[in-house]
């Protein structure tokens, strides 16, 4: 093996050799025994398994037609485990694993007692490997909804978590890798191979390189713990917060917790764990619905406006935040919630 090609197995083996080191971390050593973790060891396992049988493959083409089939066919549940980690991780439940998994396993073992790689390999390439990458993609677009919030506070410019920058990489990751495998126009395996590694390391450095003071390895601390709030200090938070209704700072649409902490005289953190513990929503939301009550107001009372011109009066950056926004407090659209309640 030449130099260059040295080079190439190395790196391309190595996101798939640590993928497997780290599913069996998550599946055995993890500190805390989140259940989401356990699709996520299997989701990196699975594309494990795909990526070495592409690297070794690659440098060895009599390799044999059985773990070839067998790194094809671990393909099929890596759209499933991205789902199921996705799911169980946002809704904090044990999704029916089985209903996703288990009929993909029975498939794909028929078709390869049915139809071996070996005396069928036209059949695996142009049929069986087609609709696998198909599924995977079908499970990446159903996997998306549970982004939506993690989107919709890139949109409205909110500050990520750790975690959600952790859910947004895996996600995007697996898409790409996807797309490496399916449209990589040099050597596809080694393409794949070699985006696997590039984004296993992407992702950990996003990781790691983050301030994680406030986090554990992919599992959010208790923010405030064992730091409670005396009753009187809250009490004066409690007054103060009038301030932002009564002189409506609100209204500015930059108007940021570091301004409003300023404002009140009390720190920035002590601002946000009051709004959280206390009201149970974070400074953000608080917000909006101080714009929300002003929106309503308005639409109340103005109607030489434009719909879109009062969600700006009320404090909104943009007529699509203002809109979500107002449907998501009052149920209503803002036209709506007009035409019911306009003098």
């Amino acid at each position: 093996m030449t130099e260059p090609n040295q080079l190439l197995f190395f790196f391309s083996a190595l996101g798939a050799f640590n993928g497997f080191l780290l599913s069996i971390y998550f599946a055995v050593n993890a500190k805390k025994k989140i259940f989401a973790n356990y699709f996520l060891a299997l989701l990196l396992l699975v594309l494990s398994i795909r990526i070495i049988k592409s690297v070794f493959f690659y440098f060895n083409p009599q390799l044999s037609n059985i773990f070839i089939q067998i790194g094809l066919s671990a393909c099929i549940l890596i759209g499933p485990f991205l789902f199921l980690y996705l799911k169980s991780y946002s809704n904090n439940d044990k999704p029916n694993w089985a209903l996703h998994t288990l009929p993909f396993i029975v498939g794909i073992t028929i078709l390869g007692i049915s139809y071996p790689y070996m005396e069928h390999r036209i059949v695996w390439s142009k049929w069986i490997v087609t609709g696998i990458y198909l599924q995977w993609l079908i499970y990446i677009l159903a996997s998306f909804k549970y982004l939506k919030p993690i989107f919709k506070k890139l949109k409205e410019k909110e500050k990520l978590k750790d975690i959600d920058v952790w859910l947004l990489s895996i996600y995007l990751g697996v898409a790409f890798i996807l797309l490496a495998y399916k449209f990589g126009t040099y050597a596809s395996y080694i393409v794949g191979a070699l985006s696997f590694s590039f984004v296993f390391y992407l992702i950990l450095l996003l990781v790691i390189f983050r301030n994680s003071r406030e986090t554990t390895f992919f599992q959010e601390k208790e923010k405030y713990k064992n730091k409670a709030i005396d009753k009187e200090t809250s009490n004066l938070i409690e007054q103060k917060l009038t301030i932002i209704v009564e002189k409506e700072l609100f209204l500015d649409p930059n108007f940021t917790l570091e301004i409003a902490a300023k404002e009140l005289q009390v720190t920035k953190h002590l601002l946000s764990q009051y709004i959280n513990e206390n009201l149970g929503k974070s400074f953000s939301n608080l917000i909006k619905e101080y714009r929300i009550e002003k929106a309503k107001q308005l639409l109340q009372t103005e109607s030489n406006f434009t719909i879109e011109g009062l969600g700006y009066d009320s404090g909104f950056s943009s007529k699509s935040t203002f809109f979500t926004a107002f449907k998501k407090i009052t149920g209503f659209t803002p036209a709506e919630y007009q035409k019911l309640h306009s003098k």
